[in-house]
C-alpha cells in the first residue's frame, strides 16, 4: 500500500499486526533481501534487512521530515506489535531515505518492510507484518545466490572535473565578499547498470570494505556513510559530526603525518567547528544535557582521515529520531552557513538535482527510536539501471580548487570501487 502525503493521508492508514520472534543467528543479513530492490541498514556486520512492503509513504517539500514523523505516530498508534526480542531494530519498523533540498525533484519515502532480518549483539530476529484485515503473515524469506559478477565504469556527469574547479573558485570569491561562511559543493558520476544485476554484490563490498560505517540502502539510494545524523535510544541521542579531510598515507610514517597535518589545518578546524554549531545548535533547545567531544579527533576510514566529534545528550522533549532528524537537516557539514544562503549558492553553481544524495537515510521504530546516518559515499540506482554517484567538500574562503577536486576523487572511491 502506497500512500502520497497530503493534509488527510492518515485517514487512509491501515492497521499493521506486527510479530518479532527470535531466529537461529544469522551472520549474513544481504542475501536474505531482494536483489533489484535491497533495504539495508548495517554497521559492523549487525543491522537490519528487509524484504517487501507492507507499507510505503511518500513525501515531498519543505515540510516533507515533519509530515514524515506525523504520519508514523499515527501507523504506531494503530498498530498491535508483538516482540519478544525487544531490541533496537525489533518491531514495527520503517526503513526512510528523504531528498537533500526542498524543491527536490526525488520523492522522500518511508518503507515498511513485510519482513525484516535482523542481528545485534549476537543476537538474530525476524520480524513479520501484514494488515491487520489480512489472516496470514507473509512467508519467511530464505537467502538467495548473489547474481552474475559485473564491472562498470563511472563518467563525468552535469559538472566536469573543469567546470567543479570553476564553481568552487565562484564560491570562493562569494565567502570573501560576505555572501557565505561556507559552502558544501558536490559533483556527480553516472553510470548504468546492466538489466537484471545484483545490486546486493555492492552492498557486500561496502560493508566489508568500510564496516565502520553505515552501509545502507532503500528505495535505490545505497552507500557507507560515516556520518551519524542522530541516533536515538531510549531517551538519549547521539551524533557524530564530520567535517574537515585529508588523504591517508601511502605507509605508517606518512599516514601518521596525514593525520597530525588534518588536526593542525585551520581551515579544517574553521570548517568543522562551523558544522559542530550547526549540530549542537539544532539539537539544545531539545535536549536537557548536551555535550561535545572535548576537542575534533581524526577519524581513520580506509580511504582517508577526516576530523570528527562526537555528541551526545538526554531528550527533554520527548522528540522522537525523525522530530530530530527535522531540527537538523541540513547540517552545516553537507549544506553550508548560513544555511539559506548556503542553498541559494548551491542550486546556483550545481547543475543537477542533489536528489537524495546529502539527504538523511535510516530507520524508525514505534517508539520513535531510531538510528539515521547523512547519505554520503553513496548513488542513487534508478529502476531503468541508471546511477548517478555525488561526492562533495565544504568550501571555505582558503579553499584552493585543486585540492577540493582530489577530495571528491576520494570521497567517490566506496561507491566506485563498489560498481568495479
Amino acid at each position: 500500500m502506497t500512500v502520497i502525503a497530503t493534509p488527510t493521508h492518515a485517514s487512509r492508514v491501515q492497521a499493521l499486526t506486527v510479530e518479532t520472534t527470535p531466529l537461529d543467528d544469522v551472520r549474513h543479513i544481504i542475501p536474505f533481501t531482494d536483489s533489484h530492490a535491497p533495504l539495508v541498514w548495517l554497521r559492523k556486520g549487525e543491522g537490519i534487512a528487509g524484504v517487501g512492503e507492507a507499507l510505503r509513504f511518500e513525501f515531498r517539500g519543505p515540510d516533507r521530515i515533519a509530515q514524515a514523523s506525523a504520519a508514523w505516530k499515527q501507523v504506531a498508534s494503530l498498530s498491535t506489535v508483538s516482540d519478544a526480542v525487544r531490541m533496537p531494530g525489533t518491531g514495527l519498523v520503517a526503513f526512510g531515505t528523504f531528498a537533500f533540498d526542498d524543491d527536490s525533484a526525488a520523492t522522500s519515502v518511508l518503507i515498511v518492510p513485510e519482513v525484516i532480518i535482523g542481528r545485534r549483539d549476537g543476537r538474530s530476529w525476524i520480524t513479520r507484518i501484514r494488515h491487520s484485515d489480512e489472516h496470514a503473515m507473509p512467508a519467511p524469506p530464505h537467502p538467495q545466490p548473489f547474481g552474475a559478477e559485473y564491472r562498470l565504469t563511472m563518467l563525468p556527469g552535469a559538472l566536469t572535473r573543469e567546470a567543479y574547479k570553476r564553481a568552487v573558485g565562484v564560491a570562493v570569491d562569494r565567502i570573501h565578499s560576505g555572501d557565505v561562511e561556507k559552502v558544501v559543493l558536490a559533483r556527480d558520476l553516472r553510470a548504468h547498470l546492466p538489466v537484471e544485476s545484483d545490486v546486493r554484490r555492492a552492498l557486500v563490498e561496502l560493508a566489508l570494505g568500510y564496516p565502520q560505517c553505515w552501509t545502507y540502502a532503500v528505495d535505490g539510494m545505497l552507500g557507507s556513510s560515516p556520518e551519524t545524523l542522530v541516533r536515538v535510544h531510549h531517551g538519549t541521542l547521539d551524533a557524530r559530526i564530520l567535517a574537515g579531510t585529508s588523504g591517508r598515507g601511502r605507509d605508517a610514517e606518512s599516514d601518521h603525518d596525514s593525520a597530525a597535518a588534518l588536526l593542525a589545518s585551520a581551515k579544517d578546524l574553521q570548517e568543522h567547528a562551523v558544522a559542530v554549531r550547526s549540530v549542537t545548535q539544532a539539537l539544545t533547545r531539545h535536549t536537557s544535557t548536551l555535550e561535545t567531544s572535548a576537542e575534533p579527533f581524526p577519524l581513520k576510514l580506509p580511504n582517508l582521515w577526516h576530523l570528527a566529534t562526537d555528541v551526545s545528550g538526554t531528550l527533554s522533549d520527548g522528540s522522537g529520531s525523525l522530530d530530530l532528524v527535522a531540527a537538523l537537516h541540513p547540517t552545516a557539514a553537507v549544506a553550508g552557513t548560513p544555511t539559506d544562503a548556503a542553498l541559494r549558492l548551491i542550486r546556483e553553481l550545481e547543475p543537477f538535482d542533489r536528489e537524495r544524495y546529502a539527504g538523511p537515510v535510516g530507520w524508525i521504530g514505534a517508539d520513535g527510536d531510531g538510528e539515521w546516518a547523512i547519505a554520503l559515499r553513496g548513488a542513487q540506482v534508478a529502476p531503468s539501471g541508471d546511477i548517478t554517484a555525488y561526492a562533495g567538500c565544504g568550501i571555505m574562503a582558503d579553499s584552493v580548487p585543486e585540492r577540493e577536486l582530489a577530495e571528491t576523487s576520494m570521497k567517490f572511491r566506496p561507491i566506485t570501487e563498489a560498481f568495479q
